[in-house]
């Protein structure tokens, strides 16, 4: 069977992909940038990826007509103002062309709407969701509220809150309720229903066994980290202030911060229904979810992560644009020292940021990440989501991955701090050279000033960096 499956890079995507190869699909995968997306070898015969752009229609014809059935993985948490008019249009235009196709099933993943009282991203949900449903082909809605996985925005939300914070004074929203899903729970219920001509035409609510507030979420969380946690809801605290707590205390950008607060406002408790027992599902609680994320966490086997979706930084862009580094009217720093082992060098350059750190004056780089959190930045809490692998699309705290290639000896980040130009940071290794070269290009004199502020710092980090990368023993060049 041929799957088209939407949101390839995506939380769920990245997931869903290696079960449907292991049950024998072909599958053809849509992403807005063919750099970003890597297919390993073992699954280079039954997938195929195509640019697809829903909201460009001269993209959408890189669909091929002979799909058996779908899946609509495309959310935003976006806050731009027109994000559901955005929304609306992806849809009318994936329901066109697949409705053009042999596809006879599409699936979507959406949010649960069960209140009365939206919040602009769930109904904008529920309105792609009647928007699929036009289609001429069957369509199953499974509505899921938080997913409780390794590296799902909820999960990594919670667990910065909680393991940062001894006490909290929190909104009131924290005694919101909603019902929690395990991520394996999700892929299960998107798994069983694919082509299963019960789930036709209908929508489903699919749940956990536990309704909690989030406040009970947090404490459980809390309970399984081994932490003794205080939180004291008030209810003075505006959604504005209740954004910035989000955002300064979490990896969250700002925008998505202001997304989450207002529909973390709104109760999110299923309808019961006979899917799980239909499809032979017994879903997990939130205790079980949390403990096999960390389970996955321990093994460091994190499959995707929310903070390598473009939401979490500050510009949506395809990687191709970046990729190749400027020099005219640009800035640079190059410096360079020759390596004595280029497998040790080769490692320490794919372990770099997050825990690891950036192996010289590591607080100094967290003292500018903390600047750039401050005015509105992504700052260094993103972390990132693999100890020692990297792909094009990753996020390394405030950086994104454009080029990594073991082979060649090459990795290009392009900052994402908010900054007053763009700039980049390449490493390179050549003849048995490291070459490091950091390029900005400003924009406007404030550009040009930042420069020159930041200068006397180069040479005592990206030095000391540079000899940490190629080891003790390494020669100058």
């Amino acid at each position: 069977m041929k799957v088209l499956l939407t949101g390839a890079t995506g939380y769920v995507g990245q997931r869903i992909l290696p079960l449907l190869i292991q049950e024998g699909h072909d599958v053809v995968c849509c992403v807005r940038d063919l750099a970003r997306f890597h297919i390993p070898d073992s699954f280079a015969r039954q997938v195929t990826a195509v640019q697809v752009d829903f909201l460009k229609a001269d993209t959408l014809g890189n669909i091929p007509p002979d799909i058996d059935a779908a899946y609509y993985l495309i959310h935003s948490m976006s806050a731009a103002k027109d994000f559901a008019q955005l929304e609306a249009t992806a849809a009318q235009n994936f329901a066109n062309t697949v409705g053009d196709t042999n596809a006879q099933h599409v699936i979507y993943l959406t949010g649960i709407v069960n209140e009365g009282n939206l919040s602009e991203h769930l109904e904008s949900r529920k309105a792609v969701e009647d928007v699929l449903a036009t289609g001429s082909y069957h369509f199953t809605a499974l509505r899921a509220g938080i997913i409780i996985g390794s590296g799902s925005a909820s999960f990594e939300i919670i667990r910065d809150l909680v393991e940062k914070l001894p006490l909290m004074i929190t909104p009131k929203w924290v005694l919101t309720k909603c019902q929690p899903i395990g991520i394996r729970d999700v892929l299960s219920f998107l798994q069983r229903s694919l082509l299963n001509t019960k789930t036709y035409d209908k929508a489903y609510d699919i749940y956990g066994p536990d309704v909690l507030t989030y406040r009970d979420m947090m404490l459980q969380f809390a309970q399984v980290r081994g932490l003794r946690r205080w939180l004291y809801p008030v209810p003075v605290m505006t959604p504005r202030l209740s954004s910035y707590w989000l955002y300064f205390v979490t990896s969250t950008s700002y925008n998505l911060a202001v997304a989450l607060v207002d529909s973390m406002k709104v109760n999110v408790v299923a309808k019961p229904n006979n899917l799980a027992a239909e499809l032979g599902i017994t879903p997990m609680t939130y205790r079980e979810a949390l403990e096999a994320a960390f389970t996955k966490i321990k093994q460091n086997a994190i499959m995707s992560s929310w903070k390598d979706s473009f939401v979490s930084g500050r510009a949506d862009f395809r990687i191709e644009e970046f990729i190749n580094v400027p020099s005219h009217g640009c800035f640079q720093d190059f410096r360079s020292k020759g390596l004595t082992n280029r497998t040790e060098t080769i490692a320490k350059l794919w372990a770099i940021g997050g825990q690891t750190g950036w192996y010289y004056a590591t607080w100094l780089w967290k003292i500018r990440g903390y600047l750039d959190k401050l005015v509105g930045g992504v700052g260094l809490r993103r972390g990132r989501t693999h100890l020692d692998e990297i792909q094009a699309g990753d996020a390394i705290d405030f950086w994104r991955v454009l080029h990594a290639d073991k082979t060649e000896g090459r990795l290009l980040l392009y900052a994402e701090m908010l900054l007053p130009g763009d700039a980049w940071l390449e490493f390179e290794i050549i003849d048995g050279t490291l070459h490091q070269r950091a390029t900005f290009r400003p924009k406007g004199l404030w550009g040009r000033l930042y420069w020159y502020m930041v200068l006397p710092f180069h040479g005592l980090i990206f030095d000391g960096m540079l000899s940490a990368l190629v080891a003790s023993d390494a020669v100058s060049s």
